[in-house]
């Protein structure tokens, strides 16, 4: 019998069976560590411009009397190409090779069985972002270093800053009614403090840009920054010792310019005998930068349904940094935002799901003042009560829902991305994709990218990420503004290119573009290369509202050659996305083509895995494998690691609904089990101004928002005076000859920008909405109001600022 070592890169609660779970806990905290086989881990970071390559070198150390088999089990970014898998055992240096998954197997388990040690490197069945590293047969006192190689594009910020994630955090993935067999997310560890896992981690970062570096910013301490050049072109920094993986490592990173298209040839292997090689012919990567203009649609509609992920672990901070609020609460903020950043005429709906799934209205209702208040009530009682993260369910129900006419349907969907088979969801997503966009976003430190990335990515949405200091407000009111733009039709891309050279595209067909987003194609260019002076054109075009664009790139034709081969394996990666739809459910063809790209390029996917055996050992290994489990840390405090936690309720201390509650009993949809909970009352019609303290306390800017009507405008009454800080008897004696809606209307834009400039992002949909209104109903007197208002208040703004 084969008894093994798991080793689990950081990982948070939530999916906990119920049942004396408290107790298991604390006696893993107190059980003590064995001698644990993982040293340490060390990364190295080259970033040169917008692409990152990332080497990350896994130390191994058998200390006892019997040989090891150890499973390392860690997260990845989605995006990652993982090129590169070798072992240095006592100083002698073994190259995996990319094999078809079932035969990589074969050869471990037949290495292993005769004594040998082999080493395995594969993607999870499940999800993309999980991977799982075998060390088999490690003997006593050896030492072992396995060194991985990946890849990947740099997604760009809306501030202009190039983001690096380096994850670190592996959440536990909730399992539905599904078989998962083989997943190495079922293993089970020990639970430790951070303060007490045994092995430590480091990275070292060098950027480089042609353009010059701004800064480097991160959300982990790092050395002071070390340019390597009077130009500021280059620059090294590292992460600070005693990192203990309680958060992703994030890097943002300023250049001076990067909003330049630009076109990269990379040099092919001409050796490469196979006559469809991947790698044998030159490839192109370009980087377009479209400058769609401003475009108001004449006609706003659309159907807008949220999705909200309602799980335990929504409890739990964003992040663990102080003060860092809770998931929930800042989901319950975010849809206030977007519900009162609607277009009147459109359509919506909001659900919430857990182990079961709950929807606001039977079916997606027209925006309205009753429908919004109805939502805004239901909104204010949300909690993270629903137990796990089943987010397929809810997502058919939505699709098999009849479309509205002339209103077509934009998802949005917000978890924590805990889900195990994230391949089902996003095939899920992918069939319905011709009838909506899906724009999706990552809450929390460990948040699936797999998930969170493939969903967007097949139905034509984006994909944002919410972790430490980061408001998910602003990230899903940016979503939501790009949901507004008029649709860009007709996009192609053409190349023109000397005789006898033509581009093969390798990326999928884009069907949508936002303002401000980067679009990266790639290609492999095949023919009889001209002479160096050469060059070739790329062109991208697109029609707004029936006028044509174009951007137009020149570039050298002479490829580069780059020994990682970067260009190719992005391309490869760029490929695999579209047609990898996970070990079980990627079909027949698609296969095929799955892993001839795979092997061609070295780029592992759901049905390769790298594999390499030490035939450098004279004798087989001695003595039977022995376990040896590498503990995992824990985030959070034992009271938030309770059973409730995963199919109940939180208990009322952990509440956070501030209104009385009743006791119910509720029935999971997909268990069939029922359980006692705490159900809150229904909310008064009309929101009081107690009732708007206890829900939102000292903020604001929230109360102010909820307050707003579905047109735009305010009423003025005593909640509006409190947030204003004025007397309702003040504010009435002060209204110049207008109905009191427009003066309301007029102070509480006024408000917004003396008060909460910094979060405009936030609150300019909204605004935008009061503006128009006030346009409507007061386009006469609209200057006397404006000048009574700043006076009013004692505000500096700009009067300008109403206009449209």
């Amino acid at each position: 019998m084969t008894l093994t070592c798991q080793c689990i890169f950081g990982i948070q609660p939530h999916a906990w069976q119920a049942g004396g779970l408290l107790l298991k806990f604390i006696h893993l905290l107190n059980s003590g560590l064995s001698s644990v086989p993982l040293k340490s881990i060390g990364v190295i970071l080259s970033i040169r411009e917008f692409v990152a390559g990332v080497s990350a070198t896994l130390n191994y150390e058998n200390e006892e009397k019997v040989p090891l088999e150890t499973f390392f089990v860690f997260p990845m970014d989605d995006d990652s190409a993982v090129y590169s898998f070798e072992a240095v055992v006592d100083g002698k240096k073994i190259k995996a090779e990319l094999q078809e998954k079932k035969k990589a197997h074969s050869i471990y388990e037949s290495a292993i069985s005769n004594r040998r040690q082999a080493f395995l490197l594969e993607e999870d069945k499940y999800s993309r972002d999980v991977f799982c590293c075998n060390v088999g047969n490690l003997n006593p006192g050896s030492k072992v270093a396995l060194t991985l190689k990946y890849v990947q594009e740099l997604p760009l910020e809306a501030d202009g800053a190039l983001r690096y994630v380096l994850p670190a955090v592996l959440n536990p993935r909730y399992r539905g009614s599904g078989s998962f067999e083989d997943s190495c997310l079922d293993m089970k560890t020990p639970i430790v403090p951070l303060e007490d896992l045994p092995y430590t981690f480091s990275m070292v970062a060098t950027i480089s840009s042609q353009h010059g570096i701004e800064r480097i910013q991160s959300n982990c301490p790092f050395s002071p920054i070390e340019y390597l050049g009077e130009d500021k072109t280059s620059a090294q920094v590292s992460l600070a010792e005693g990192h203990k993986f309680d958060r992703d490592v994030e890097l943002l990173i300023y250049y001076s310019e990067v909003h330049t298209p630009t076109v990269a040839v990379e040099m092919g292997q001409p050796k490469d005998n196979r006559v469809d090689g991947f790698m044998k012919d030159p490839s192109a990567m370009v980087c377009f930068y479209p400058n769609i203009p401003e475009a108001p649609s004449p006609v706003i509609c659309g159907e807008f349904v949220f999705l909200m992920d309602r799980s335990g672990s929504m409890q739990c901070p964003i992040s663990k940094q102080d003060q860092s609020q809770l998931r929930i609460e800042a989901a319950k903020e975010t849809l206030i935002l977007l519900l009162k950043s609607l277009p009147l005429g459109c359509y919506f709906n909001v659900y919430g799901f857990g182990s079961s799934y709950e929807a606001f209205f039977p079916n997606s209702v027209k925006y309205s003042q009753q429908t919004m208040e109805e939502a805004l009530k239901r909104v204010k009682l949300m909690q993270a009560d629903l137990g796990g993260t089943e987010i397929l369910t809810p997502l058919q129900i939505i699709y098999r829902e009849p479309s509205i006419e002339g209103h077509p349907l934009q998802l949005f969907v917000f978890t924590d991305g805990e889900v195990t088979d994230t391949f089902n969801v996003i095939n899920e997503v992918k069939r319905n994709r011709l009838r909506h966009r899906c724009f999706s976003f990552g809450i929390g430190e460990g948040a699936s990218t797999s998930l969170i990335k493939g969903i967007a990515r097949v139905a034509g949405g984006t994909s944002e990420f919410i972790t430490g200091k980061d408001r998910m407000q602003f990230k899903a009111l940016r979503a939501l503004k790009r949901a507004l733009q008029p649709a860009v039709d007709d996009v192609s891309v053409s190349w023109n290119l000397p005789h006898g050279l033509s581009a093969k595209m390798l990326s999928p067909e884009q069907t949508v573009l936002y303002k401000g987003q980067r679009l990266i194609v790639y290609a492999l260019l095949s023919g009889t290369m001209p002479p160096a002076e050469a060059t070739g054109e790329v062109d991208l075009k697109y029609t707004l509202q029936g006028k044509s664009f174009e951007n137009k790139v020149t570039f050298a034709l002479q490829p580069k050659p780059d020994d990682n081969f970067t260009i190719h394996r992005l391309a490869a990666k760029s490929f695999l996305q579209t047609k990898d739809m996970g070990f079980r459910d990627t079909s027949a063809k698609d296969k095929k083509d799955v892993l001839k790209i795979s092997i061609d390029c070295g780029v592992i996917s759901s049905q390769t895995a790298f594999i390499a055996v030490n035939k450098n050992l004279n004798k087989p290994v001695q003595g039977p494998l022995t376990r040896r489990d590498v503990p995992r840390p824990t985030l959070f405090s034992a009271a938030l690691m309770m059973p409730q936690y995963e199919g109940c309720a939180l208990p009322k201390a952990m509440s956070s609904c501030p209104l009385p509650t009743t006791q119910s009993t509720r029935t999971s949809r997909y268990k069939g089990t029922s359980y006692q909970q705490d159900v809150c009352r229904p909310c008064r019609p009309m929101v009081s101004k107690d009732l708007c303290a206890l829900v939102f306390g000292d903020n604001h800017l929230v109360q102010l928002i909820s307050l707003q009507n579905a047109d735009g405008s305010w009423y003025l009454d005593e909640n509006l005076a409190v947030i204003l800080g004025k007397s309702l008897e003040d504010l009435l004696a002060a209204v110049p000859d207008a109905d009191s809606s427009s003066w309301a209307t007029v102070l509480a834009v006024v408000w917004l920008h003396s008060n909460a400039k910094q979060m405009k992002g936030e609150w300019e949909l909204l605004e935008k909405k009061a503006r128009t209104w006030i346009h409507i109903h007061a386009a006469s007197i609209m200057q006397e109001l404006v000048k009574a208002a700043i006076a009013f208040t004692k505000s500096s703004v700009d009067p300008s600022i109403f206009a449209l």
